[in-house]
C-alpha cells in the first residue's frame, strides 16, 4: 500500500512538472535547464522531434550510458519518473496543445512556469525518486571528473541554458538562466514544507490527561523533560512531541479545553527520521 501511494504521488508530482514545461516555458521558448530544456533548444532545429519524443530518446539513451558507465544502481521509481515525465509530455503536446502563450508577459510566464513544475519536481524528489536527465548527467561527471553532485548539476544546467541563450536570443536566455535559479530555490522550499513537523513543549498541570491524550488519541510518543522554575522553583514535567500541523491543531484545542493556563512552545521542525515518521531509507 505504501508503494503505491508513493507511485501515486510521484504521478501527480509529474503531471505539474509536465504542465509546467508544456503550458508555460515551452511556448515562450524558456529553456530552463535538464533535458526538457534541451530538449527545447532541439525542438527549435528540429520541428518535427516533438519535447516530449526527444526527452524519451534523451533519457532511454543515458539510461543505457549510466547503466554501462556506473553500473545498475538507478531504482524503479527514477526509471518511472524519467521515462513518465517523457510519456505524460507527449500527451499533453498530442492530446492537449496549445497554439501560443497563455499571455504577453514572459517574466509571468516564466515564474508561474517554474512554480508549478519546480512544486511537481518536490514532490516527485520527496519520495526519493528523481525525472533523471541532468541527474544522469551529473552522476557520470562526479564519477569521471571528481565534480560533486551540486556542481555537476549546475554545469550541466548552465550548458543547456547557453544553448537557449544561442538559440532564442540574450533575453530569453538570461530568462532562462534565472528560471534555473529560482527552480532549485523553489524545489527546496516544497520538500522542506511537505517534511515539516510542529515540535511542541507543554508544561501544564494536567499533564496525565494530555499525556493520555497524545498516545491514546493522536497515536504519538512523546518525552518527558523535568524543568524547575526560575521564579518559584518549583520542579515540573515538560512534554515534547513531534506532530504534523494537523494533529498540533488538535492538541492544542483539547489543551485549551482542560487547561487554559497551560505553558506551550511550538517550533518548526523540517525533516524528522525514525518511527512513526520518514524512513531513513
Amino acid at each position: 500500500m505504501k508503494k503505491i501511494k508513493e507511485y501515486i504521488l510521484i504521478t501527480i508530482g509529474l503531471i505539474f512538472v509536465a504542465a509546467g514545461i508544456v503550458y508555460f516555458l515551452v511556448p515562450n521558448d524558456l529553456a530552463a535547464g535538464g533535458v526538457s530544456g534541451l530538449a527545447m533548444v532541439i525542438n527549435y532545429y528540429v520541428p518535427s522531434l516533438s519535447v516530449g519524443t526527444f526527452m524519451l530518446i534523451a533519457n532511454l539513451v543515458l539510461f543505457i550510458v549510466a547503466f554501462l558507465l556506473i553500473g545498475p544502481s538507478f531504482g524503479a521509481k527514477t526509471i518511472y519518473a524519467s521515462l513518465g515525465l517523457s510519456g505524460i509530455i507527449w500527451i499533453m503536446e498530442k492530446f492537449f496543445p496549445i497554439s501560443q502563450p497563455l499571455t504577453n508577459n514572459l517574466l509571468l510566464e516564466l515564474i508561474y512556469g517554474i512554480l508549478i513544475s519546480g512544486a511537481g519536481m518536490g514532490i516527485v524528489f520527496n519520495q526519493n525518486a528523481s525525472t533523471g536527465g541532468t541527474d544522469i548527467i551529473a552522476k557520470i561527471l562526479n564519477k569521471f571528473f571528481h565534480f560533486n553532485i551540486g556542481k555537476a548539476l549546475l554545469i550541466s544546467d548552465l550548458v543547456v541554458t547557453l544553448g537557449a541563450l544561442v538559440t532564442f536570443g540574450a533575453e530569453k536566455g538570461m530568462y532562462a538562466l534565472l528560471g534555473v535559479i529560482i527552480n532549485g530555490f523553489v524545489i527546496d522550499e516544497v520538500i522542506q514544507g511537505i517534511n515539516m513537523v510542529k515540535e511542541v513543549k507543554i508544561i501544564s498541570y494536567r499533564n496525565e490527561e494530555i499525556k493520555k491524550f497524545i498516545m491514546d488519541e493522536l497515536g504519538r510518543g512523546l518525552t518527558i523533560y523535568y524543568a524547575k522554575g526560575g521564579f518559584t522553583n518549583e520542579e515540573k514535567e515538560m512534554l515534547v512531541v513531534l506532530l504534523s500541523r494537523r494533529e498540533f491543531i488538535r492538541l492544542r484545542e483539547y489543551i485549551k479545553e482542560i487547561d487554559d493556563r497551560a505553558f506551550i512552545t511550538v517550533s518548526n521542525v523540517h525533516e524528522v527520521f525514525g518511527e512513526g515518521f520518514k524512513s531513513f531509507d
